[in-house]
């Protein structure tokens, strides 16, 4: 007797596939959308399915779900798909090409008769509705099995709230341009040829309490701002350095990818009162070790076991240190031992970017503050914070947020030491304030204080660029990208409105593309997109594009430009212009930009 089907598990790599734009294209030609789609199924898609194993699972007019017996074979079955697709298309106008989004997980899936059911599925379905159009996004579970193995350009898109799933999941956005099958996910840049140039890893938590996690991230991060102060160093920053945290890699590796000589590593363990750092500085490319060292002490000595560490780093690379960049006690930071535990939990919620972390974040910031009201690093890390509030749309009070956040930042400046986190907020607050003399003089000493921080760097690219620099603004935001090598999508669409202004409209389309392909989810990169898009004459693609920026539709309308701080009225223009266009077109349509 045959065993019952119902609500078998087990493990399967998922294929989710959808049509971009399918509606569209049924309503410009619903008899020949339908026979394409058709005739691509029986000579292109149903082959490949064969070819590598894949079981149909269900068709949904436009879309599909496919189950294989592994991820490689359905990334392999996906890049052939999109290649072929792309070929076939090439010759057609952009608003008749078929382009599929494509999502991949590895998970639990429920079987019942010839359906499949549960997360495992949910997932790839969630990672198709941010895939790139004619891309492919998978999850960190699906990409552990295909990294190195198959030849893809891939970027990390970080952690992603997907619709209806409970927890973030990893997600990796690849694109069918063959590289070589070491391919990883961050091109390999070349070493700085003028300083040495070091990567940090997340220090391990050997801490008997896993919740002491935090703690070794702290000691890390810290670590990390303390070698970026030394002008003579090239120091990578904190976003790429923590892309490795808890993932298996080889310093060899960590070089290449990031492009640095050296890398530190080690381990942190507290215990009561006590620490104990371990640390070996690695020469990458030959393995060799430069230096290793366990430094143990009491909690209340953590800063000057931070500063030791630092120090003989810097001994071991022979970097000459300035006056102002030796090594010794902080100013920006506190006495006491609980204000800065409750400013490392405070600073690991920042870093989730969700308005429930920012919310726990403020609150024990405020709890630090009360502890130690001379705490500068605490006042400038809680104007992040209301910044951050501010930026993602999450306070109600726009102009008392950012108020607060000015504030905060004021007075962590005042108090001194904490220069580089206190004169960047200060200037991405004063540039929303169209104050883009003092904005710039701010980003100015925060890079002063800190030439290494990637993030500051960008910060004053944008500022750069508000104030009509965009040479300038170029050059800055190239330098961050580099210290930075797994640099966000607001990166480029910084550089992208700089492109723009300047009249570069198709490397700004690249640029700006390559940004979505990042950060799906970042509305202004599709907004922006769509006007380089019409500026360039491709209409139908610029509103293809503002379709793509769905939820962000009200942001399109002209007006709303008077809230972004351009100095120079012609950029402002530059852009509404290409909004108003993108509107009509739409309305064209019988769209209006509430339905888009």
């Amino acid at each position: 007797m045959p065993a019952n089907p119902l609500n078998v598990r087990r493990l399967a790599a998922v294929l989710a596939a959808d049509v971009v734009g399918y509606s569209r294209l049924m309503g410009q030609d619903e008899r020949g959308t339908l026979d394409r789609l058709r005739e691509h199924r029986q000579t292109l898609i149903d082959p490949a399915l064969a070819k590598h194993r894949g079981r149909l699972v269900k068709t949904t007019g436009d879309g599909l779900l496919v189950e294989f017996p592994s991820v490689v074979e359905a990334v392999e079955c996906a890049l052939g798909v999109q290649r072929a697709m792309a070929e076939r298309d090439a010759t057609l106008p952009e608003s008749s090409r078929f382009r599929f989004r494509i999502g991949i997980n590895l998970g639990d899936i429920i079987v019942e008769d010839d359906d499949i059911f549960g997360d495992g599925v949910n997932v790839a379905a969630r990672l198709q509705e941010i895939a790139e159009p004619g891309g492919i996004c998978l999850s960190e579970d699906a990409y552990r099995q295909v990294r190195g193995k198959l030849a893809f350009n891939v970027r990390d898109l970080g952690a992603q709230r997907l619709k209806n799933i409970a927890e973030p999941v990893g997600a990796y956005s690849i694109g069918i341009a063959a590289t070589s099958p070491a391919a990883t996910p961050i091109l390999t840049p070349a070493l700085p040829p003028d300083k040495p140039s070091i990567a940090v890893l997340p220090f391990d938590n050997l801490s008997a309490d896993p919740e002491q996690e935090y703690f070794a991230d702290g000691m890390t991060e810290d670590i990390i701002t303390e070698l970026s102060k030394i002008g003579g160093l090239f120091v990578i920053a904190r976003n790429s350095s923590f892309f490795y945290k808890k993932k298996q890699f080889t310093v060899r590796q960590v070089g290449q990818e990031l492009g640095v000589r050296y890398v530190l590593e080690g381990s942190v363990r507290k215990a009561g009162n006590r620490v104990r750092i371990n640390a070996q500085l690695i020469e990458a490319g030959t393995d060799h070790h430069l230096w290793a060292d366990r430094i143990d002490g009491e909690l209340t000595d953590v800063f000057a076991l931070q500063d030791k560490v630092t120090s003989q780093v810097v001994e071991a690379l022979a970097v000459r240190l300035t006056a102002r960049e030796r090594i010794g006690p902080r100013r920006s930071e506190t006495a006491s031992v609980e204000a800065y535990d409750l400013f490392l939990r405070a600073r690991e919620h920042y870093f989730r970017f969700t308005p429930e972390s920012n919310a726990r974040a403020r609150q024990l910031l405020d709890a630090v503050i009360a502890v130690d009201s001379s705490y500068a690093r605490a006042y400038a890390i809680n104007a992040e914070c209301y910044l951050q509030l501010w930026n993602q749309f999450w306070s109600r009070d726009r102009d008392a947020t950012l108020g607060r956040a000015r504030a905060l930042a004021e007075r962590a400046a005042a108090l001194g030491g904490a220069e580089s986190e206190a004169h960047a907020v200060l200037a991405n607050v004063l540039v929303w304030q169209f104050q883009h003399e003092d904005a710039l003089a701010h980003a100015e000493r925060s890079i002063r204080a800190e030439p290494n921080n990637a993030r500051n760097l960008g910060i004053r690219a944008m500022v750069l660029g508000w104030s009509g620099r965009h040479e300038e603004a170029i050059s800055a935001i190239d330098a961050a990208m580099r210290l930075d090598p797994n640099y966000g999508g607001w990166m480029l669409w910084t550089k992208g409105q700089s492109l723009i202004c300047l009249g570069r409209y198709e490397e700004a389309v690249s640029t700006l593309r390559a940004g979505l392909a990042r950060l799906w989810t970042f509305m202004p990169l599709h907004l922006y997109l769509m006007s380089a898009l019409y500026l360039l004459g491709r209409g139908d693609e610029a509103v293809a594009a503002a379709k793509a920026a769905g939820s962000a539709a009200p942001a399109m309308a002209p007006d709303e430009l008077r809230d972004v701080p351009f100095k120079n009225p012609a950029d402002r223009e530059r852009l509404a212009s290409a909004f108003r266009g993108v509107n009509a077109l739409l309305k064209a349509q019988g769209m209006p930009i509430s339905s888009v």
